[in-house]
This record gives structure tokens, C-alpha cells and sequence, in this order.
């Protein structure tokens, strides 16, 4: 591990395949995180940087480590998720790391294994100086990221029990994504949720002795499209992230053709605004499919919630990243998204918390992804530039 560039680093990276099983039960080395914890166990030890790896089931866990600074300066969290999205349906190669017209492609190219990049090469340099007169580190490569969070939710829970290796707690965050260098100060949550209908089975050749369940659903979906419609006009409106979002993103019913379907259930995805809560969410929602549907429905618990990051207690950090992102790449901005990160975790652990990186979230999750390999250099400088800074 001679060479510490944020592009020889992300082009070992990507060749290491670390895909979120997304909640089923994939197995083998392409799935999951290990086989990058062990590179990140490697590439820490080589440098001879404090780390330990926090296992959380089998196979997943973060990578946590320490860079020392001078007693006076804060501690900053720098934080990358080390999981990608699955690789099915990808036009390139996922993992060769293809050099090309500027850019480097490939899984993880873009979010996140670029910004990650960008942060060990920026440790790496701090560790070589002499003089400790930068901020102290603590560098998470949590697991999960994509699906439940689980690395996060454990590693604020370890801030909260007097973990020595975590002590001090750190003073503020920097949440790895692409960005394109802008600094998100307010982002969406999302939370998900299913709705079941139950019918009463028949043989297709006399359904009027059943109950479709389908048919059921068919006039929920079509409540929940109009509730869709009236949040993009009436909706909670956010002045960085804009207007909640709702959407129903897979439906399953039925067990045969020739069967009236006695069960169907549709998967919906909200996407929430800071300043909503879950529990309005749930209970609006409720509420308006009963008064306007007739029909008889059960909404299960919801799999996902993960909470909006609030603009309004980042400022300072926010202020301090633009200014140095507009002196190494010549511009920045505070901005709202409209994707869920897990910053929110750390921010609601009482660290000032923003998301930042090179790489844009329109290459994130695509077929061919890739990232620019100037803006990768320039986020690593940008980034060497805040711990000296700071």
C-alpha cells in the first residue's frame, strides 16, 4: 500500500465486492462488507494507525480508527459506509476499475467507495507529517448503510458506554456521499411501511364465491396515488428539500391464476421532510385511505425509518467546508437533498453533522457508475484542508 492516492486507494477498492444483500439471504464473498474490513484492517495497520473492527453479525461490522491531532483542536468523525447496492444489471464490469475520459468506474465508483477514498488518503497524509497540529480524527467505515444502518445505530450506541477506544466523543461529523463538494445541511428521511389486504379464496371459474384481494388493493392504490398527488401541492414544503414524496414500489398477491387471491401486499415509500413525524405520517395516512377506500386493510410495522437530517445546528461546520471547498475547487454551497444518509444518527447523538463528497448521486446505484477522478483529488484535499483548519 505504497501509494496513498485517493485513486490508486478507490481503485482497490472497487475491486473488492462488498454488495448489500438488501434483506435476503445472498451468501459468498461477494456479499457484504468483510472482504473490505480486512483491506481496511490492512490499510491501517500498514500505516500504523490505532483501528479495531466491531463485528455485528457475521461477516458485517465497522472499521473504526484514530488519528491523534494537537490536544487543542476538536475531533472529527469522518465517516463512509463500506457496503454497495447489488451489482445485478450493471453494463460495465462492476469491479475492474476502468481509468477513462477523466473518470474511474465501476461499483462503488461513486457512492460510496470514492469518498471513502478520499478520506484514507487524506489520513494517510496527516499520519506522515511530523507536527500533530491538525484536528483529531476518528475515521468510521460502518456497515449497513444501505438497507438498515445497522454499523451507525451500533456505533453511537459504543459513544454512549464509556467505549475508551471512543472517548472522547467526537465534537462533530462529516458524512461521506456524493455531493459534487456541496455541503448538505438538510436532507429527507424515508420511512417504509406494508399494507395487506385479505380476501376469501375461490375457484377462478366462480369468483363470485371469493373476495379478491387484488381488487382490494387496486382501490387502496388508487388513494394512495391521489394522497401522492396532494403532498406535491400541499405537502409540508421544506425551503432546502422541498415537498414529502410518496410512492409504492412493489406489490405481490395472489398464489395461481386460477385462484381469487385471498392476500396482497404493496411496499410504500415516504419520503419525509424535517419537522414531520413517523407517527402523523402513519396515522394520516390511515386515516385518509379509511375515509376514502371503504376498505378493509392492515398496515404492518415499518422495516425502515430513518429520521431527516435538520438544517439549523451545522452552520458553523457548513460555513468553514464551503469556504475551504471554494478555495480548492473554486465554488460550494449549503444545499437540501432529497436522498437519506445516515448522518441523522450521528446528528441526533449531539454532533453537528453534514454530508459531504466528491462524486454525484446522479451516478450513484446506475448501470455504468463512475466518478471523476479531479474532483476525487480535490475532496481529499478539501478534506486534508478541514483537519488543518479546523
Amino acid at each position: 500500500m505504497d501509494d496513498d492516492t485517493p485513486l490508486a486507494i478507490l481503485n482497490q477498492l472497487i475491486r473488492i465486492p462488498s454488495q448489500n444483500p438488501m434483506g435476503h439471504d445472498h451468501r459468498g464473498p461477494e456479499w457484504c462488507e468483510q472482504g473490505v474490513s480486512d483491506w481496511l484492517c490492512r490499510f491501517f495497520a500498514s500505516h500504523n494507525i490505532p483501528h479495531r473492527y466491531d463485528q455485528i453479525e457475521p461477516g458485517r461490522g465497522n472499521v473504526i480508527a484514530k488519528l491523534a491531532g494537537h490536544p487543542d483542536r476538536p475531533t472529527i468523525l469522518l465517516d463512509a459506509h463500506q457496503d454497495t447496492v447489488p451489482v445485478a444489471g450493471m453494463t460495465i464490469d462492476p469491479y475492474q476499475g476502468i481509468e477513462r475520459d477523466g473518470r474511474i468506474w465501476g461499483r462503488g465508483a461513486c457512492d460510496v467507495k470514492g469518498p471513502m477514498a478520499a478520506i484514507l488518503s487524506t489520513v494517510a497524509r496527516l499520519n506522515r507529517e511530523q507536527t500533530r497540529s491538525h484536528a483529531s480524527l476518528v475515521v468510521s467505515m460502518t456497515c449497513d448503510e444501505e438497507l438498515g444502518q445497522k454499523g451507525a445505530i451500533d456505533l453511537v450506541k459504543r459513544f454512549d458506554s464509556g467505549d475508551s477506544f471512543l472517548t472522547p466523543t467526537p465534537d462533530l461529523a462529516i458524512v461521506a456521499e456524493p455531493t459534487e463538494l456541496n455541503v448538505v445541511v438538510a436532507h429527507k428521511g424515508v420511512l417504509r411501511w406494508r399494507i395487506q389486504t385479505t380476501g376469501v379464496a375461490a375457484h377462478s371459474s366462480r369468483p363470485s364465491l371469493g373476495q379478491s384481494a387484488i381488487y382490494s388493493m387496486a382501490r387502496l392504490i388508487s388513494g394512495l396515488e391521489q394522497l401522492a398527488d396532494e403532498l406535491q401541492t400541499a405537502g409540508p414544503d421544506h425551503p432546502l428539500c422541498g415537498r414529502p414524496t410518496l410512492s409504492v414500489g412493489t406489490i405481490h398477491g395472489g398464489e395461481s391464476v386460477n385462484i381469487v387471491p385471498e392476500r396482497c401486499v404493496i411496499e410504500i415509500d415516504r419520503r419525509v421532510v424535517p419537522g414531520e413525524s413517523f407517527e402523523t405520517i402513519l396515522h394520516q395516512t390511515r386515516q385518509a385511505l379509511k375515509n376514502r377506500c371503504g376498505i378493509e386493510f392492515e398496515m404492518l410495522p415499518p422495516d425502515t425509518s430513518c429520521e431527516p437530517l435538520r438544517d439549523g445546528e451545522n452552520g458553523t461546520l457548513a460555513e468553514t467546508l464551503v469556504r475551504l471547498t471554494g478555495q480548492v475547487a473554486g465554488s460550494s454551497r449549503t444545499i437540501g437533498v432529497a436522498f437519506t444518509t445516515q448522518a441523522p444518527k450521528f446528528a441526533a447523538a449531539g454532533l453537528p453533522t453534514v454530508v459531504f463528497g466528491p462524486g454525484s448521486i446522479d451516478q450513484a446505484h446506475t448501470k455504468d457508475e463512475w466518478i471523476e477522478i479531479e474532483q476525487l483529488n480535490q475532496g481529499a484535499e478539501i478534506l486534508y484542508q478541514v483537519a488543518k483548519q479546523l
